[in-house]
């Protein structure tokens, strides 16, 4: 290890904010653990880039998603957890105390470490995408679906979870609009079958999205069907993208199970990693359900399991 590396020795380190991280540090700074939290590239994970959050129980009006993250941070904060600017940039597994280098120059290593580094949507690249995200342009049907009733909307993606999500939406939205780029779907059959008995879901083979268009809100989106090199422009008061997520965990990968997508394995009811010790919540787990809901109760079991193992470790010493 080089000499001009700081190091700090810590009960139990949390990487990642977000609602799983967040809650993983309220309950185990009430249970005394000490956590330190580093909160990643991202200070709340993806609900800092959500506008309004209706579905997370106990805010009857609804609330900003980057409000509700702020929320949750003074909650730990003021339960004693210690809360840092900072990004996880490799670790070491392969011994305890555990290593992790922060900003590729302070070493903190640890007896326990739990893993909250979330997901992130994969977007298709365009500058209109990114410019109209949280004006009509999301990577969550169910989280933001609700508010474009009775309106047309267009989604864009060909697996089970984009053909889920144009489900979802074809009962609340007056026409989906669904952009595949290929002649065909990779969702499952079943979930084709669905979409395309569903009257108002029209499904754009061949297509490729060109643009969002719209000064400040989402009010059409311009395709190119390749097969025919014709143009088209559609009027939509929403863009979904669900071509997919990437969990963040690369770093973990030489040490933890991942998946084939790449979510690191925990063992069922748990949250507990082929690593004793290290344990992982939210998104970076999660491929299934996705929501700030689950993810904060997924921080919860973390912090409860690594409270149990910390307590069992200090019996056996």
């Amino acid at each position: 290890m080089e000499t001009n590396q700081q190091q700090e020795h810590v009960h139990l380190l949390i990487i990642g904010s977000g609602p799983a991280g967040y809650t993983a540090a309220i309950y185990s700074a009430r249970a005394n653990l000490k956590p330190v939290l580093y909160q990643g590239i991202q200070p709340g994970g993806q609900l800092t880039i959500t506008t309004e959050v209706e579905n997370y129980p106990g805010y009857p009006e609804g609330i900003q998603g980057p409000e509700m993250m702020v929320d949750f941070e003074k909650q730990a904060t003021r339960m004693g957890a210690d809360i840092r600017y900072g990004l996880a940039t490799s670790v070491d597994f392969s011994s305890q105390p555990y290593k992790i280098t922060i900003d590729e120059s302070k070493v903190i290593t640890a007896d326990a470490v739990i893993i909250a580094t979330g997901a992130s949507a994969k977007w298709l690249g365009l500058p209109s995408e990114q410019r109209l995200n949280g004006s009509g342009v999301s990577a969550c049907a169910v989280c933001d679906g609700f508010f474009f009733r009775g309106k047309e909307v267009a989604i864009v993606g060909a697996g089970d979870t984009a053909a889920e999500e144009a489900l979802y939406l074809s009962k609340m939205c007056s026409n989906v609009h669904m952009i595949v780029r290929r002649h065909e779907m990779r969702a499952s059959k079943v979930m084709q079958d669905r979409v395309l008995k569903t009257s108002n879901i029209m499904v754009y083979w061949n297509s490729e999205t060109q643009e969002v268009l719209g000064d400040n809100k989402v009010e059409a989106v311009k395709l190119l069907n390749t097969a025919k090199n014709e143009e088209q422009t559609i009027p939509v008061s929403a863009f979904f993208v669900a071509i997919g997520h990437q969990p963040n965990s690369d770093i973990f990968s030489d040490y933890l199970e991942l998946d084939e997508q790449g979510y690191i394995k925990t063992v069922p009811g748990s949250s507990r990693t082929n690593v004793e010790g290290v344990f992982a919540c939210g998104d970076v787990q999660d491929k299934i359900y996705r929501q700030a809901v689950t993810a904060a109760g997924s921080g919860c079991m973390a912090a409860l399991d690594a409270e149990r193992y910390l307590s069992a470790k200090e019996h056996q010493a």
